[in-house]
């Protein structure tokens, strides 16, 4: 019996597959727990219809994500911090500083665990910070860290 899978199936298969299942384990497993439907023509046509929808989405986030690296080449980020002597900060900048003064200076929104810090900021001067923005889109955040 075809069935569409509903959610993933250990050793059968992952959610929205269309797979090939004995008739008993279609009855008595996954047609009772909702982990499957049988493979009509009409939830053929919604599954269709669903895959589209989902490559859609998956062209929109890219687009987007290319359009967040396109905004960030000229940004320059001001960061103040405390000075500890000797041209040292007092701690440390973390990527949440950065994408919090980002946001406000600028209006880009990124996540904190987007921004990849080598190590720690802990002197002031200009830094290039790398920003893995997802499908495999990478931008980079010109950070410049100053004394308060």
């Amino acid at each position: 019996m075809k069935v569409i899978l509903s959610q993933d199936v250990r050793d059968h298969g992952k959610k929205g597959q269309l797979v090939e299942v004995s008739d008993g384990y279609a009855r008595n497993f996954l047609f009772p727990r909702k982990l499957a439907v049988q493979a009509t023509n009409d939830n053929l046509n919604v599954m269709k219809q669903q895959e589209a929808s989902r490559l859609r989405k998956l062209e929109l986030d890219k687009a987007e994500a290319r359009e967040v690296a396109a905004k960030l080449e000229g940004v320059m980020v001001k960061v103040t911090a405390k000075s500890g002597g000797a041209g040292r900060l007092f701690g440390s900048v973390t990527s949440a500083e950065i994408a919090e003064a980002l946001n406000a200076q600028h209006g880009i929104a990124i996540e904190k665990n987007k921004l990849v810090l080598d190590e720690n900021i802990k002197s002031f001067g200009t830094y290039a910070i790398k920003a893995k923005l997802g499908f495999e889109v990478n931008g980079t955040v010109n950070v410049v860290v100053t004394e308060a």
